[in-house]
């Protein structure tokens, strides 16, 4: 059963930051409205958000931080965000082994914003910004930040790994003059490509309904790959029956073809969802 309610004790963290000064690229004139829905149970097992006017950064720190750093990406086919178990699990698993891990809650394209296959991307290159023009105050090292993405935001995650340079908004301040690009993805039951194999509601949600050839060529990932892309880990079932294990085999086959090392751990059972 899911309800609408308050967030669990975890979410938002304490510390957090915002994207944007003012409103984000592309705002509506009538910004989405917050929404929170959860287990009814107040197990907290799902935690979903909507309405995101207001992308952040949730920082979730190490007692005893080792300098290596992952900006988790959520996914939720870009309809919703799913950040209990794709995002607060992901950072009590890492935290404890010393790693700082910041939480994207990043905007969703069909809730009005202008330019709408390019506006998680917005959220997901100044994030990466933003986290790197604070890397001192925050206790870590540009050169061990990485990111991980699940489903659709395992697609935002690829898109960041090879358009991280792309210039999707104008810039606003200092940090918009550093590099995007992460040192690793890692992506998790991955939409790696909007084409055949592709999660059909993260592509329309992404792009909008009968997507033209051309925008979806440009906003599949699994096509971009080449030597600047950093190396990856991929987790995926083959028993997926939401985002078929295709999607991991091709971007696995253009990361050989750029002979980028790439790393894959494919289970014969698991489904789809299991962070």
């Amino acid at each position: 059963q899911i309800v609408s309610g308050p967030s669990p004790p975890a979410w938002p963290s304490k510390e957090r930051f915002s994207l944007w000064p003012g409103k984000p690229p592309g705002a509506p004139s009538s910004l989405p409205r917050p929404q929170w829905t959860m287990n009814g149970d107040n197990s907290y097992r799902q935690l979903w958000i909507k309405g995101v006017a207001v992308p952040e950064v949730n920082v979730f720190r190490p007692a005893r931080p080792d300098g290596s750093a992952i900006l988790a990406i959520p996914g939720g086919g870009y309809e919703f965000i799913a950040v209990k178990n794709e995002g607060i699990d992901a950072a009590l698993r890492f935290t404890p082994a010393g790693t700082t891990v910041f939480v994207l809650t990043y905007r969703l394209p069909g809730e009005g914003w202008a330019n709408r296959s390019v506006v998680p991307l917005q959220d997901a290159q100044r994030a990466m910004r933003l986290i790197r023009a604070r890397a001192a105050r925050l206790g870590i090292e540009e050169a061990r930040l990485g990111i991980m993405g699940f489903s659709a935001g395992g697609q935002l995650a690829a898109d960041l790994a090879v358009s991280f340079d792309d210039p999707v908004y104008e810039p606003v301040d200092e940090a918009d003059h550093l590099s995007a690009r992460p040192a690793f993805a890692g992506l998790i039951y991955p939409v790696a490509t909007l084409g055949t194999f592709t999660h059909g509601g993260s592509r329309d949600n992404l792009l909008g309904p009968n997507a033209p050839a051309e925008l979806v060529a440009r906003r599949s990932p699994e096509r971009h790959v080449t030597s600047a892309t950093p190396p990856s880990f991929l987790v995926a079932a083959f028993d997926d029956g939401t985002v078929p294990v295709e999607n991991s085999l091709e971007w696995i086959a253009s990361c050989r073809k750029a002979k980028l090392s790439v790393e894959a751990h494919l289970f014969a059972q698991g489904g789809h969802g299991f962070g």
